[in-house]
């Protein structure tokens, strides 16, 4: 099929109506045991530390192998799993999950066992598990098609499948494991392929995303190529083929950066300079003025009268200037000099930029979530709040279109408000709930820890009070991270200590 600019008009009441929407957005425009089990759980439904420790004795017992223990010890996992979801029935929030990051080290007998052991006793009834960050893949070695490299490298452990095991041992406990993936953060791992150079995003100063992310680990990629789409695409399956719970989607986004590049103000700004993405948008053109204007625009930065001017100059035969979304406002408007014409004809070129760059993102996500979809495996996206809004005349450079996700998947709000209080934190997750449409499942993530504050944070009980008002919107809520409540056994992990 031919590329011609021209050949693309039948889809323009669909981009028509496409931008009509993601214009008019709010968010975008300036306008814009010995005891029976029941009795030990307490509020929150965490057990109490007398149940959570005689059930580490038995794990313990059992991993040494002594007579009868391990039967007990499944025996009370069972009797836990069914009150944990009895308690979690009838106590809010109905979802309770945790953050949770894996490492080498825990192929160990019984770590895995102790990790959600733990997890049930705080009252957790669902795990997000990261299975690809930092350009690794919780994959086995020896099983990993993918092209990122496994997390677990040891020699010997080749067959070692972390995922799997997880989701069997959380399972064993009553709780649900979703599969928690960086989405177009693709990892420094990545950057390094020679044949995956032209899918790397890039801003129009030349830069990758490796030179303005602080810890230079961060990769992002051309959501419009057809390369990295395969190469998430096949990452996907791999991942669903242990058949997780469910699937969440995360730096779904554009990468954010520091001082005042964290506002978008002019197309040099924008990911929009890798072949694909500009293939992609030249396409968006309707006619030749329409396409010599948005070359222009893309070069400079800017279009002035002389261009307008020497654009209609070259095609004389044809009337306005036209792209996907574009809808000249009268047909009086080509009567207009050059100059008069030259203001709202940037501004609606710097607005295409825009939507077209976010639109590569939800473009991503739909073809991320398609192999969960197929399967009737829950897809959520997760976001930062304020990751869609505009400042001044400007644009939160992360380009985060989350009010545009679907409302078929999950929204994961991640509520991280820092300003000593609650408030924040309330405010974030208000404005997520008054632009979502009705139905729509929100799962707010909080940071924190349990009955302390930390980072200037209140407790996670505290957070959760302060949004226990909006109950019956919303039915869950997940807490970032398993590392912050067990820093000191995180570091050991890592490092395959044992105490």
């Amino acid at each position: 099929m031919s590329n011609h600019p021209l050949n693309v008009a039948r889809s323009t009441l669909f981009w028509r109506r496409l931008f009509a929407i993601v214009f008019t957005s709010s968010s975008l425009l300036p306008s814009l045991g010995s005891e029976p089990a029941r009795a030990q759980v307490t509020q929150y439904c965490q057990l109490s530390s007398t149940a959570a420790q005689e059930k580490e004795n038995l794990r313990l017992s059992a991993l040494k192998g002594k007579p009868d223990a391990q039967t007990r010890y499944q025996n009370m996992l069972q009797e836990q799993a069914q009150e944990l979801h009895e308690c979690r029935t009838r106590t809010w929030p109905q979802i309770q999950a945790i953050w949770l990051r894996l490492y080498p080290c825990d192929i160990q007998p019984g770590i895995i066992d102790q990790i959600m052991d733990r997890i049930v006793n705080r009252g957790y009834n669902q795990v997000y598990l990261e299975v690809f960050y930092d350009g690794q893949a919780l994959l086995p070695a020896k099983a990993n098609p993918t092209v990122w490299p496994s997390v677990i490298r040891t020699p010997g452990a080749k067959n070692a499948d972390l995922l799997a095991t997880a989701i069997k041992k959380g399972r064993q406990r009553g709780l649900k494991v979703y599969a928690w993936m960086f989405t177009t953060n693709f990892g420094y791992t990545y950057a390094q392929r020679r044949d995956r150079e032209s899918a790397i995003a890039r801003n129009g100063k030349g830069q990758t995303s490796l030179y303005v992310v602080d810890n230079g680990s961060q990769v992002f990629i051309d959501p419009y190529n057809l390369q990295a789409k395969r190469d998430y695409y096949q990452l996907v399956k791999e991942v669903l083929r242990r058949r997780p719970d469910g699937l969440l989607l995360d730096y779904v986004r554009y990468p954010r950066q520091a001082g005042s590049d964290s506002i978008a103000t002019k197309v040099s700004d924008l990911w929009l300079f890798s072949p694909a993405i500009q293939e992609a948008l030249f396409k968006r053109a309707l006619n030749y003025k329409g396409l010599d204007l948005i070359r222009r625009f893309l070069s400079k930065g800017f279009v002035g009268a002389g261009d307008i001017a020497e654009v209609d100059n070259l095609y004389p035969q044809e009337g306005e200037p036209l792209w996907q979304g574009r809808i000249p406002r009268s047909a009086q408007k080509s009567i207009l000099s050059a100059t008069d014409r030259q203001p709202l004809l940037q501004w609606e070129l710097w607005q295409l930029a825009v939507a077209h760059a976010m639109q590569g993102i939800l473009d991503f996500v739909t073809i991320a979530s398609y192999p969960a979809k197929q399967q009737n495996i829950p897809t959520g996206v997760v976001f930062f709040p304020d990751g869609n809004q505009t400042v001044g005349q400007g644009y939160d450079s992360r380009l985060q279109p989350w009010d545009r996700f679907p409302t078929t998947l999950q929204w994961h709000p991640m509520a991280y408000g820092n300003c000593g209080n609650a408030s924040c934190i309330v405010t974030q997750v208000q404005r997520v709930l008054s632009m979502a449409k009705p139905g729509t499942q929100i799962i707010p993530a909080l940071a924190g820890k349990w009955g302390e504050s930390v980072s200037n944070r209140p407790s996670l009980e505290g957070q959760m009070q302060a949004l226990r008002k909006y109950a019956p919107q919303l039915k869950g809520v997940s807490h970032f991270a398993y590392s912050w409540q067990y820093p000191e056994s995180d570091n050991d992990r890592k490092f395959c200590r044992t105490r």
